[in-house]
């Protein structure tokens, strides 16, 4: 049973990966494609470890570090990004 809930994670989280990638098709702002495209895939990782964390759970520190690591390592990439874009090109 674990077996299921684990492939069903894994294939959640490949689903968002793909998911993510279509708004950058849209004519919609960077910054929107940005924001759809990094919470897919933050959405996607860490269903993708959870699935692996069912399935080896003796790495159970690993993985939960990498769900933390992904989950501030994207928001913070986010609002550095939409920093940079909203200077408006200015060095001050």
């Amino acid at each position: 049973m674990i077996d299921v809930f684990s492939y069903a994670c894994i294939g959640l989280g490949i689903f968002f990966w793909f998911w993510g990638t279509f708004p950058l098709l849209g004519k919609r702002s960077v910054l929107f494609k940005l924001h759809s495209l990094s919470v897919a895939d933050t959405l996607g990782s860490i269903n993708i470890v959870i699935g692996l964390l069912l399935r080896i759970p003796s790495e159970w520190p690993l993985l939960i570090l990498a769900i933390i690591s992904l989950a501030i390592w994207n928001t913070v990439l986010g609002y550095v990004l939409a920093y940079c874009s909203s200077s408006g090109g200015s060095n001050g």
